[in-house]
């Protein structure tokens, strides 16, 4: 029997909440409340929990720009591509729906990475939202486009103008 663990971590933008197993986070998602709940749970968590924890405040102070604890993705084999396929966006660059399908080798398959993109439970460390419309407007995020919005801006103070590229199209 697996057992699932979890612990919250309070970012600048929210409650992110992370879930997993002894050996992977298998989410990370922002919740509903303010505050974080249950410090109880920190004692009994995994240590990939510590490492994930500490990960994500390194990314909010911007000292990180990717992550390297283990992660457990649940879903198709096309959604594992298009999830994998965001983690190569570079930090503080964007790319469009139509570059990643292009990316994937199935350009025809934009809404298929879309709704790909929307299933992903491991906010942030595979970064959705990186992924904007064409034109470059922000799209939805599950986090809400103002939090999008948010960890483009910030993750864009970090990065040395002469290293954005621009959008990927």
């Amino acid at each position: 029997m697996t057992i699932l663990h979890k612990l919250e971590y309070p970012s600048p933008i929210g409650v992110l909440e992370i879930i997993g197993t002894d050996d992977a986070i298998s989410s990370i998602m922002f919740a509903e409340h303010t505050l974080p709940q249950a410090p109880e749970e920190r004692a009994n968590c995994p240590q990939v929990f510590w490492d994930c924890y500490q990960q994500l405040d390194d990314y909010f102070k911007g000292t990180r720009r990717e992550f390297s604890f283990p992660v457990s993705m649940a879903g198709t084999s096309f959604q594992k591509t298009v999830w994998h396929t965001l983690t190569t966006i570079p930090f503080g660059q964007t790319a469009s729906y139509s570059f990643l399908a292009k990316t994937i080798g199935n350009e025809k398959a934009v809404r298929a990475v879309g709704n790909a993109n929307g299933k992903n439970r491991l906010s942030i460390v595979v970064p959705c939202h990186r992924i904007v419309g064409a034109n470059g407007s922000l799209t939805g995020y599950a986090g809400g486009l103002w939090r999008k919005e948010w960890l483009l801006e910030h993750e864009k103070q970090f990065v040395s103008p002469k290293t954005i590229h621009g959008r990927a199209e």
